[in-house]
């Protein structure tokens, strides 16, 4: 079944191979996280959930998921059978590192706080099926958000791969809500992600709403927003003052792999940006 998987990608090199693997999985590992119930308890979000469900045109690396409720005592671990015995049925054996939460240095999430529980699936299996030379060098990265800001809205979103499932989800403005936090108050000092500016320009090429209470207690939360709301205005101030210290060439430079035409970025610009953002809705 994997071997027609990933056909069904027609990826042309080793690299485009390895993209359709890594998405393979992360469908996989949602389909045990369904068998096992996680989803009574949790929501998908990120940028993963948006390529998988909304048609995103870039791949994306992990997996996050946000409890519908706090609570400090979830443990992500009772969940892992149910993951390793659905790749187990696809004939691939996995492994789970379940991460420290004071190993900070190796973690990639800017907004990975202390209440968040995260570990790493790593690929045991050679698949000579696919044509890749070597054991695939992919880690897909889970996180959950065990103390998450409330006041959003979930849906249930088919996957029909390896079965029919349901995967409980973000909706789009709340999705929207969460990249425009991670876009405006990333504590990443030296780096900048690029894919956070793919994302938004999807966003608002799709119309799609970004809903303000949602992002003022995400930042309220994080300690970036002391207001009790937040006006469209007052995000287009902060939007512009981002993309103004924006380095375009490196924000270009993280995007660039994980798109399939890096022609869609030679428009990009800080003017480009500052008048995108003027189509930009909210709710």
């Amino acid at each position: 079944m994997i071997k027609q998987w990933i056909d069904s990608y027609a990826p042309k090199t080793v690299v485009e191979t390895e993209q359709a693997l890594r998405e393979i999985m992360q469908e996989i590992a949602l389909a045990g996280l369904y068998r096992a119930n996680f989803f009574k308890h949790a929501a998908f979000y990120g940028g993963t959930a948006l390529r998988i469900f909304h048609g995103l045109n870039r791949f994306s690396e992990d997996l996050d998921f946000s409890l519908l409720e706090k609570n400090s005592t979830f443990e992500l671990a009772p969940y892992l059978n149910g993951v390793k015995n659905e790749f187990a049925a696809l004939g691939m054996n996995v492994t789970f590192i379940q991460k420290s939460k004071a190993t900070t240095t190796a973690i990639d999430s800017a907004f990975l706080k202390s209440e968040t529980i995260w570990g790493e699936l790593l690929v045991e299996t050679n698949l000579p099926q696919l044509s890749l030379s070597q054991k695939p060098s992919i880690k897909i990265k889970l996180e959950v958000d065990t103390q998450p800001p409330l006041y959003f809205e979930t849906e249930n979103r088919l996957l029909i791969k390896p079965f029919s499932f349901y995967v409980n989800c973000f909706t789009l403005p709340y999705l929207f809500a969460g990249k425009m936090h991670a876009l405006l108050f990333r504590k990443w000092k030296d780096r900048v992600k690029g894919r956070d500016w793919y994302d938004l320009e999807w966003y608002v090429k799709k119309g799609v709403s970004v809903n303000l209470a949602h992002l003022a207690e995400r930042a309220r939360e994080s300690g970036d927003w002391s207001e009790s709301s937040l006006t469209k205005e007052q995000l287009h101030v902060l939007l512009t003052d981002r993309i103004d210290s924006l380095d375009m060439a490196r924000v270009k430079e993280d995007v660039i792999r994980f798109i399939p035409n890096p022609q869609e970025l030679d428009i990009w610009s800080t003017e480009y940006f500052r008048q995108l953002v003027g189509f930009l809705k909210v709710e």
